[in-house]
């Protein structure tokens, strides 16, 4: 017979009355597709075996051993129950049903089902191993309390390690170790022990509602979120649950909406979110520290310095080794042109992560405008600041321009107008081209090539002609109006 081609035509007939043979043929699947790990195809024969003769000890017993076969070991009690309830003497029964709830930590009941057993079989093995073990344990569980009361979180972190690898299934002491690792900052650990518990027991609404609250503690909003609508999902009308789902929601939807405004470059926008964040949460560390940091590097993004500055400042008090903070109130301080300040950021950041490229860069960065400093400045040339528009690039260069073009001067004046005035065109040149700008805001002079064709004379050669003509690729056209 093909296992697989028979599931659903007689699983279908399942709550119909099926002759003995077609239990046993329901049974022999069953057994077949256990015997290949097909746990699911498996219940299923057992599912109808079960519901056409419920009163058959024997199929509850084979379907609590697939339960057992995919973790459901609830299911497999409740089955192993009706097992013993048929047939309270059926021993292989008591001894599986007193080691799932060994492994759940119920001592008692496993203790119970053991000197069953040993009463109808004094040497069975199996049973003595179960009733030797469980004493030893109920004085671990003492210790356990003792040390847990004087607040010794490593020492019961480790007994309760060892427990659990015992107790596998024993809710009870992952809730009590993922405490542990609450009250030493383990909160990833913490985490993962009350994941286990939810997934050890399906309606652990307690065990929802707290894993969303670490998640919320350590800035995961969206783990938060969705970890509570879990809890929502078992019951909608949980008031705390509730309580908790309205605010991380709102607070996920800003976070969410901060970085993408960010990313997209609407850093405007992003600003006013961050400011909206902070309203919604002003006292969990980590989330105020995420969103001011953002406030900081969108706030960098517009130009505005000076508030820039003062949002990294204080996004520092939070961290003062934050690598991302420390360069952007570099950059900012560069807009500023104090390079001093800048440097000394950047070497912050450095000291605090020696692997950063963004640090290291930045310092090359500063070196290079330093020294650029003391060559040619084209922003102090037209006398704009670095975070100048074009139009204001565009504006400045005019004026200067009008007042020194070499034709309103003579003699030596005149010689000294035209130099000035060739560099304020360079300046133009460079400050209105994107590109040529990005090179000479990252210390290079996007000029030097032409600068090294005359070490003598560098606006005087072929290549840059200021009053227009030549070969070159530079050519000025000069608009005073």
């Amino acid at each position: 017979m093909n296992v697989n081609s028979s599931v659903t035509k007689l699983y279908s007939t399942a709550t119909n009355s099926l002759s003995t043979d077609e239990i046993e043929t329901h049974l022999e699947l069953g057994r077949q597709l256990l015997a290949k790990r097909q746990y699911n195809d498996a219940l299923s024969h057992y599912h109808a075996a079960v519901e056409a003769d419920p009163s058959n000890y024997l199929t509850y017993f084979k379907r609590a051993t697939v339960y057992l076969a995919l973790g459901r070991s609830k299911s497999a009690i409740d089955d192993l129950n009706e097992v013993i309830s048929l047939k309270p003497d059926f021993l292989h029964a008591r001894l599986q049903r007193g080691n799932i709830l060994l492994k759940q930590g119920e001592l008692e009941e496993a203790h119970i089902d053991a000197e069953f057993v040993l009463r109808f079989d004094p040497h069975n093995e199996e049973a003595l191993q179960l009733y030797n073990t469980i004493e030893p344990l109920k004085q671990e569980l003492e210790t356990l309390q003792s040390l847990i009361e004087d607040n010794d979180w490593p020492a019961a972190i480790d007994l309760l390690t060892k427990l659990i690898q015992l107790l596998p299934w024993d809710v009870k002491l992952r809730e009590l170790r993922s405490h542990c690792y609450e009250q030493m900052g383990d909160i990833i650990n913490a985490i993962s022990d009350l994941r286990a518990t939810t997934k050890l027991r399906s309606d652990n609404i307690d065990g929802y509602l707290a894993l969303s609250k670490l998640h919320y503690q350590i800035g995961e909003a969206d783990e938060s979120l969705s970890t509570i609508r879990e809890c929502l999902k078992l019951d909608p009308d949980h008031k705390e649950c509730f309580k908790h789902y309205k605010k991380v929601k709102k607070l996920a939807a800003q976070l969410k909406d901060m970085n993408e405004f960010a990313q997209q470059g609407n850093y405007e926008e992003c600003i006013a979110k961050t400011k909206a964040a902070l309203k919604t949460e002003s006292s969990n560390h980590r989330i105020v520290h995420m969103i001011k940091s953002k406030r900081c590097q969108c706030l960098t993004k517009t130009n505005r310095s000076t508030d820039a500055i003062a949002a990294c400042t204080d996004a520092l008090k939070l961290d003062e080794n934050d690598v991302n903070i420390l360069c952007d109130r570099a950059e900012a301080h560069l807009q500023n042109e104090d390079f001093d300040n800048a440097q000394s950021d950047y070497q912050k950041a450095h000291n605090a992560d020696e692997n950063s490229q963004r640090a290291r860069d930045g310092l090359e960065r500063v070196r290079k405008l330093i020294a650029q400093k003391k060559k040619r400045d084209y922003y102090s040339i037209l006398g704009v600041r670095r975070t100048a528009s074009k139009r204001e690039i565009t504006k400045a260069y005019r004026k200067l321009a009008q007042k020194w073009h070499p034709d309103n001067f003579h003699g030596d004046d005149k010689k000294d107008a035209e130099k000035k005035f060739i560099d304020i065109a360079a300046a133009k040149e460079v400050l209105t081209d994107p590109e040529k700008r990005q090179r000479f805001d990252n210390g290079e002079d996007p000029l030097d090539a032409e600068a090294q064709a005359n070490a003598n004379n560098p606006w005087a050669n072929a290549h840059f002609h200021p009053f227009g003509g030549g070969s070159g690729p530079f050519s000025f056209k000069f608009h005073f109006g």
